[in-house]
């Protein structure tokens, strides 16, 4: 009975690899967060220049036909 007591309290002991992971969760949580800013930018400057292309579409165009673009 004391064994089975023993075991259900013991505590694991950690190996390397969970230590190691653990330190990397501590140390690149700025840098997680650091790239998921510098992602959210990227969409916001992909979508910026998706907006670009499709203004300079129309005013070409709007050149190639003579007409002015309908606003």
């Amino acid at each position: 009975m004391e064994a089975a007591q023993l075991r259900a309290t013991a505590r694991p002991i950690p190996s390397v690899t969970g230590a190691l992971r653990a330190v990397e969760a501590v140390l690149l949580a700025g840098g997680q967060r650091t790239a998921r800013r510098n992602a959210w930018t990227s969409v916001l400057e992909d979508r910026r220049r998706a907006k670009d292309r499709t203004d300079a579409q129309y005013v070409l165009e709007a050149a190639a036909t003579g007409r002015p673009r309908a606003t």
